[in-house]
């Protein structure tokens, strides 16, 4: 982990998980790996997006190398389709995605397997001052990017669970995140669904107000929004290494809920995010420290409902979760990691 020309040290990161548990969770780490054999490899591929929110992954190399994981690599890929097929293919192992085109793409028979939740409100609407409501949406112009389904899974999910049909009562158009700014700012559009840092960088230029934060407002905020995915044959191949990492990534979710300041830093300094203050702000707007308190499993059913009402699966919720699921790790680890 090259955070030292950030001031982060190995010692003074490992000092801050120490303190990010306030000891129940870092304490005493050679308690739960003296019990466990060694990883079935060393080596943890991880597919890498600059995507803020997903901190927790872009700041665990040290976590993963003190659980044996000794050969961290981050895989480049492009959006969040990029994710979606690095894992699917085994160029990657492991990493956070998005709920929603997760389940997109079980049902599309991707060999993947949601392992557990990582964080919770990731995505905030942002409309013109036509919009108040979701339901306000309805016959207007909402923007989404053209290569990018995750933010259409979302929305088109919200809308259904509002009673609009996503296929008839919407009038999609596709531009990026940068054009859809301009386009809000100028009334040309009437919504747009961000993720960190554009709510940020949205909100600093007074374009557009908040009509949905997941963060906070419900029932999105009681859902994980990314989910921790794993290829299929590693997880079956490699039990311990898969665990190991799922421990690594929800302490370092305690080090963003603690030190957002470094890790804000870190994650500039790989060129992850661009705006510290954007990152930053991100960061802590995130409630990472409350993974412990969500239910993985009722967030593939709300989301898998979601998108069945959109007509955009046909699989039933008990479907997804009983072919693409495994909470054996997670389980065990809530009871580890307990507060």
């Amino acid at each position: 982990m090259n955070d030292r020309r950030e001031g982060w040290s190995r010692r003074k990161f490992l000092k801050t998980a120490a303190l990010a548990g306030s000891g129940a969770l870092f304490g005493s780490p050679s308690d739960s790996l003296a019990a466990e054999p060694p990883p079935e490899t060393t080596r943890i591929r991880i597919p890498q997006i600059p995507s803020t929110c997903r901190s927790p992954e872009w700041v665990a190399e040290e976590l993963l190398r003190t659980e044996g994981l000794t050969d961290v690599q981050y895989v480049p890929v492009q959006g969040t389709q990029g994710v979606e097929r690095a894992l699917a293919s085994g160029e990657a192992d492991l990493g956070g995605h998005f709920a929603a085109p997760v389940i997109l793409r079980l049902e599309a028979g991707d060999p993947v397997v949601m392992l557990g939740g990582e964080h919770v409100g990731c995505f905030e609407l942002l409309g013109s001052e036509r919009i108040r409501t979701i339901r306000d949406l309805k016959g207007r112009a909402v923007a989404i990017p053209a290569l990018d389904p995750s933010p259409y899974a979302f929305l088109a999910s919200m809308v259904s669970y509002v009673g609009l049909n996503p296929n008839k009562d919407i009038n999609w158009v596709k531009h990026r995140a940068g054009e859809a700014m301009q386009l809000l700012a100028d009334g040309k559009i009437d919504a747009y669904l961000g993720f960190p840092t554009e709510p940020q960088e949205f909100r600093a230029k007074k374009i557009g107000r908040v009509v949905v934060n997941s963060a906070v407002d419900r029932p999105w905020s009681q859902y994980f929004c990314c989910m921790l995915v794993g290829n299929r044959e590693f997880v079956r191949k490699n039990p311990v290494a898969t665990k190991r990492a799922i421990r690594a990534i929800l302490k370092s979710a305690e080090i963003c809920a603690v030190a957002p300041e470094k890790v804000a830093k870190s994650i500039i300094g790989k060129g992850l995010s661009k705006n510290y203050d954007y990152a930053l702000d991100a960061i802590k707007s995130l409630p990472y420290g409350r993974w412990r308190e969500y239910d993985a499993e009722d967030t593939v059913r709300f989301w898998a409902l979601r998108l069945h009402e959109a007509g955009m699966i046909k699989s039933s919720p008990q479907k997804i979760i009983a072919q693409g699921t495994d909470w054996r790790f997670w389980k065990e680890l809530k009871k580890e990691l307990k507060a």
